[in-house]
């Protein structure tokens, strides 16, 4: 769904990162991205609803 709307999948979080979509049991990535304050923090409703 990401790509079909233009953007890219990324592996890891970084200052590259604009958005990370998090389920429940986020972990470390989720941490890593609350410490970047330019990375957007999105659950999967969120995401579905931004994509329609």
């Amino acid at each position: 769904m990401v790509e079909a709307q233009g953007g890219k999948i990324l592996s890891g979080v970084s200052s590259k990162l604009n958005y990370l979509i998090v389920g429940e049991d986020a972990g470390s990535k989720l941490e890593k991205a609350k410490k970047i304050n330019t990375v957007k923090i999105l659950t999967e409703d969120e995401f579905i609803n931004m994509v329609q």
